[in-house]
């Protein structure tokens, strides 16, 4: 079975806590391809033709979501090092859903607009379902950080 090593020891072995085999980098890269088309389709055009009456905030959004697709779809070629841009689509979708969402359903206070923000959120349910969440726990909960000053030899 190949596996992906994301990091080398000084000895040159692996020093992730765990290392991912090549399906799951292949399930990985699909959840970056869903993300990096998806907002290509509905961001790039908003950028790309940029109209200067367009509201500030809807248009820093429009740039930043069009920055992350980008990003996404460098997760195509480098799956594991750009982990957290499919941990940064999860996390904030679900604040989002848990903080805004959430509280207007059960008041019931679900506009048509929301309505539309809940159902495109939707694809998230990919990114959640190819994120390698034990290799995350490992990696960035429970490993050992790194250094915050410099070591003396």
């Amino acid at each position: 079975m190949t596996v992906a090593r994301t990091a080398l020891d000084p000895t040159g072995k692996a020093a992730t806590p765990a290392d991912l085999p090549t399906w799951r980098l292949n399930l990985m890269r699909i959840g970056y391809l869903v993300m990096g088309v998806g907002l290509a389709l509905v961001k790039w055009p908003i950028v790309i033709g940029y109209d200067r009456d367009f509201p500030l905030y809807e248009g820093v959004v429009a740039v930043l979501l069009t920055a992350m697709s980008l990003l996404a779809l460098l997760g195509l070629r480098y799956p594991v090092r750009l982990l957290p841009i499919l941990l940064f689509e999860t996390l904030w979708k679900v604040i989002w859903l848990s903080v805004v969402a959430l509280p207007a359903v059960l008041a019931g206070d679900v506009d048509p607009a929301m309505s539309e923000i809940i159902v495109s959120f939707a694809p998230v349910i990919i990114i959640v379902a190819v994120t390698p969440w034990r290799y995350v726990w490992q990696r960035y909960v429970t490993a050992k950080g790194d250094p915050w000053r410099g070591t003396t030899v």
